[in-house]
């Protein structure tokens, strides 16, 4: 046992010399990184809007456009990760596919209003304004800038169908276009 004590001492006595023999020293190192400023929109609720039959096809609006409802189309989970956003909606009317010489009476073009909601307190709306043989179709609005970084549902809703003059619709295909750009306000010059 006389052992076991006297190398037990012999090993506390050499810890506290070591301990006070180390020598330390800090150093700093810097990390950087960087988040790009990036704005996603959220996969559509659906791809396509089928609008149907858009003529009426009796009564006394038989051949002209029929009471559509609003379609609305939205965009979870839609974000942008910096201050100063905004929603921009670029649509474009339903114009038929047929390019024969138009007759009076009738048109080829169906107008409509496609408005983004949920992003900022103003919403983006554009309004599409196509003569009857579908020339100027195009129409474009930008909503209020969103001033901080968010992340929303964005809803699309297509409305207030139209026809230009009232007229009757030429038989056919008709397709139009709708654009949703979520992305930095512009500022103007």
């Amino acid at each position: 046992m006389r052992k076991l004590t006297g190398l037990c001492a012999v090993v506390l006595a050499a810890v506290p010399a070591t301990a006070f023999a180390e020598v330390s020293d800090t150093g700093n190192v810097a990390i950087d990184g960087r988040v790009a400023s990036i704005c996603i929109l959220g996969d559509p609720s659906s791809a396509t809007v089928d609008l149907g039959q858009m003529a009426a096809t009796s009564g006394s609006r038989a051949g002209r456009i029929d009471t559509l409802a609003a379609q609305t189309v939205n965009l979870p989970g839609s974000f942008c990760n910096f201050a100063g956003s905004a929603v921009t909606v670029d649509a474009v009317a339903l114009v038929s596919n047929d390019a024969s010489p138009l007759q009076a009476g009738f048109a080829r073009a169906v107008n409509f209003t496609a408005r983004a909601t949920g992003w900022a307190t103003g919403d983006a709306a554009a309004t599409t304004a196509a003569l009857g043989d579908g020339t100027g179709a195009s129409a474009s609005g930008t909503g209020t800038t969103q001033p901080l970084p968010k992340i929303a549902d964005i809803g699309v809703t297509l409305s207030e169908f139209t026809v230009p003059g009232d007229s009757l619709l030429v038989a056919g295909s008709y397709s139009g276009t709708v654009v949703v750009t979520l992305g930095p306000a512009t500022v103007a010059d």
